[in-house]
């Protein structure tokens, strides 16, 4: 499975790429992290940074998201669970970067545990290289991991890996025979010419029966054309638009039918149908934010990686016709 890699123009986040630490604000379900606004940034930038869509800083900030940003101005950046883990549930595009927590006076680990979700000593103790309970003032605590992508954030370059965490597993259930089997993807290979590792469990006289694999990759098995991998997902709500699509540079898609784009209406993470009316040919691609606020794309009304160009017939030029439906 080859990394996912993706490369927009004109990004001003790599120019200035932040090395200070990540400090955590807030308790509870309302934590956050401040950010200082830089000369050109604005909501989607930021979001790009933090791997969160503008339209939730925005409001949590209590600001509109078509206003723009001061120089200097701090912006409360919300931690949830599309950019937040206190576990292993880390993408395969993504990297883990470092949270901290500095210790107040008399605090104590298991206070540190109930103010960030209750997340266990345990885990702070193998986050943070402890070998007891001790903790002391001014010490800078890991409480959990942002999660980036790792070709749109300039802390991509402070991430790290999750210390013995397990790696994230996708399960498939599906009948076999009249037998119940579960696929589960136990470790997401990274180099091109490796196999995706496979365990597969059958279930027989109520006992499951492990056997190991290598010559099963599902997530390519389901490519059966150019139409793409994220076919399956596609639920039409009845809205369309025709307009002018755009290409970005990504090596994902190639192989495994793993097509994105940027789009500024539909949600994040849900599919679209793109489809190119001269030749007829259609591609279902998976939305990872809006499209960066910039001159180059205010006249485009979707912006797609160029294995999705290509399947559409549309990669000899750099702009496009294009019907869109979610």
């Amino acid at each position: 499975m080859k990394k996912f890699i993706l490369i927009l123009l004109s990004i001003p986040l790599f120019v200035r790429a932040q090395q200070n630490s990540i400090m955590i604000e807030g308790t509870g379900a309302n934590i956050y992290v401040n950010h200082t606004a830089a000369p050109k940034e604005n909501f989607y930038s930021i979001g790009r940074l933090y791997n969160i869509s503008p339209k939730d800083v925005a409001p949590f900030n209590k600001l509109s998201l078509e206003n723009g940003l001061s120089i200097g101005q701090i912006i409360k950046v919300p931690l949830k669970s599309m950019n937040f883990t206190q576990t292993n549930n880390v993408a395969v595009d993504e990297i883990a970067v470092p949270v901290l927590h500095k210790v107040d006076t008399n605090e104590t680990l298991f206070q540190v545990s109930n103010k960030y979700g209750k997340v266990s000593a345990a885990s702070l103790k193998k986050w943070n290289n402890l070998n007891s309970d001790d903790i002391t003032k001014g010490q800078n605590l890991i409480v959990g991991y942002l999660k980036v992508k790792k070709d749109l954030s300039a802390f991509a370059q402070q991430g790290t890996k999750i210390p013995n965490a397990d790696v994230a597993q996708v399960a498939v259930k599906e009948k076999v025979a009249d037998k119940q089997r579960i696929v589960k993807l136990i470790e997401p290979i990274t180099k091109p010419a490796e196999k995706d590792m496979m365990v597969v469990m059958e279930k027989k006289d109520n006992v499951f029966d492990k056997t190991t694999i290598t010559d099963v990759v599902p997530e390519k098995s389901i490519l059966k054309n150019k139409e793409g991998f994220f076919k399956i997902g596609f639920s039409n709500t009845g809205k369309s638009e025709s307009g002018t699509a755009g290409i970005f540079k990504s090596t994902s898609g190639w192989e495994d039918g793993k097509y994105y784009c940027l789009h500024n209406t539909a949600e994040q993470n849900s599919i679209v149908k793109i489809t190119n009316p001269a030749n007829g040919k259609f591609v279902y691609a998976k939305v990872l934010d809006v499209m960066p606020d910039l001159k180059l794309n205010s006249e485009l009304n979707v912006r797609i990686s160029s294995a999705a160009a290509e399947a559409l017939g549309a990669d000899n030029s750099p702009n496009f016709n294009c019907k869109i439906n979610y």
